[in-house]
């Protein structure tokens, strides 16, 4: 009975020290919600035309889900977020059995060059390429894949940007 009491504690112990080094909240150190971010409509220093509604609405869409900032509508925010798109690559994955010419699946790559500074004392906050990947896999018209995936594919990238400045030092 000592045995199974002491051994039942232990496993209790060790289970809740696991959370230990948890902590509530962003992890850049500023308290959620309190400064608010401004998301420029990006340039677009590539050929393809479609790339910036799909990148600018997932921006925003990820602040929101985020909640490490507000997302500045009705004026300046604290912060600024500016970005261009300065590379779209479609890279082959796979080919159709049996035929190495036709492709089946490709692999989207869009990155950008963004740079977050704040309103009130011009400091760079981040200033670097970030990339968003996604896969798609090819029917009869890849035109129509591509489009289709291009949420996906602004998605993943908004991810990844607004990770790195959410955890950035504020």
């Amino acid at each position: 009975m000592k045995n199974g009491f002491c051994l039942s504690l232990l496993v209790a112990v060790f289970m809740l020290s696991g959370c230990a080094g948890y902590r509530l909240g962003s992890t850049g150190g500023q308290r959620a919600g309190i400064e608010s971010i401004e998301i420029l409509t990006p340039a677009n220093d590539t050929v393809e035309a479609r790339l910036l509604a799909p990148l600018t609405t997932a921006l925003r869409r990820r602040v929101q889900q985020d909640g490490t900032f507000q997302l500045a509508t009705g004026g300046p925010g604290d912060v600024v977020l500016s970005s261009r798109i300065t590379a779209y690559q479609r890279r082959e994955l796979s080919f159709q059995p049996g035929d190495i010419v036709t492709v089946r699946d490709y692999q989207l790559t869009m990155t950008v060059h963004a740079t977050a500074r704040r309103r009130d004392t011009g400091r760079i906050l981040m200033d670097r390429e970030v990339t968003g990947r996604t896969t798609i896999r090819v029917a009869d018209d890849l035109v129509s894949a591509e489009r289709q995936a291009m949420p996906l594919l602004a998605e993943d990238l908004a991810r990844n940007l607004i990770g790195l400045v959410a955890e950035g030092d504020f």
